[in-house]
């Protein structure tokens, strides 16, 4: 993850859509929703997830309901969608072929 978050502007949000397309982008974050085959599979990917945020410094909003799993990425302290976020966006992307 980066050393230091800087708030997206408008080109790098653009650039974002392209490099995490499955994401939407709101006014102050990223969304994603996934739905499993079952809630210990789902369980299991917010495992991973947590020890990516963990590691990054950097923890989501989400919740979970039975197989499915709600994502959003924000960077409170900056107030709005950063660097971090992108970040974090593209790693939780990597798990997805294993889940």
């Amino acid at each position: 993850m980066s050393k230091q978050a800087v708030l997206l502007d408008d080109a790098a949000r653009q650039s974002l859509c392209s490099s995490c397309p499955s994401w939407t982008i709101a006014s102050d974050g990223l969304e994603k929703e996934w739905s499993f085959h079952s809630f210990v599979e789902a369980f299991g990917f917010m495992t991973q997830v947590a020890l990516l945020a963990e590691c990054a410094n950097h923890h989501p909003e989400w919740s979970n309901v039975y197989n499915r799993v709600t994502i959003r990425l924000t960077t409170h302290d900056l107030g709005g969608l950063s660097s971090r976020d992108a970040e974090l966006a593209l790693a939780i992307d990597a798990l997805s072929p294993t889940f």
